[in-house]
């Protein structure tokens, strides 16, 4: 049983984890996932989810001045490529939706990057990325409960 597990009925728990391994898995690209999570994680002000997608982050290899800029990556020059800065793009605009939509433009440009499919998965992400964070920040998880 994980931490989330603990922290959440199960079922809730297990129908997020199977959207998010759906999710990850049709992007096919682990890094740019975590950094995804990271984004929308920072955005939401959800520790718990930052702590444990920044763990995992550098296990997959990424390096700590990314992790450091993501933050700000629209002014981290070329640190992201135009396919990560794409995606950094539309989790902005997906987690926070506060002109009601994503900006057609914003849309564009990860449709550039990514094809249906892994578009698909891509918003797939953000989507359960910003469910997890709700359910810990709703619930004051704390950092440090995670465990791989």
């Amino acid at each position: 049983m994980t931490a989330r597990t603990r922290l959440l009925d199960r079922e809730v728990a297990q129908a997020l984890s199977a959207l998010s391994a759906a999710a990850k898995k049709g992007l096919g690209d682990p890094v740019l996932a975590e950094l995804v999570m990271i984004r929308a994680s920072q955005l939401n002000h959800c520790a718990f989810c930052l702590d444990m997608h920044l763990a995992s982050a550098r296990e997959n290899g990424e390096a700590e001045q990314r992790l450091d800029l993501l933050a700000a990556w629209e002014e981290a020059g070329d640190l992201f490529d135009g396919r990560e800065r794409a995606a950094l793009a539309l989790t902005e605009a997906v987690t926070e939706l506060t002109g009601g939509f994503v900006p057609d433009a914003v849309y564009e440009e990860a449709a550039a990057h990514f094809d249906d499919g892994r578009l698909a998965h891509l918003i797939g992400l953000i989507t359960v990325i910003n469910s997890w964070n709700r359910l810990m920040v709703g619930r004051r998880i704390p950092p440090g409960g995670w465990t791989p």
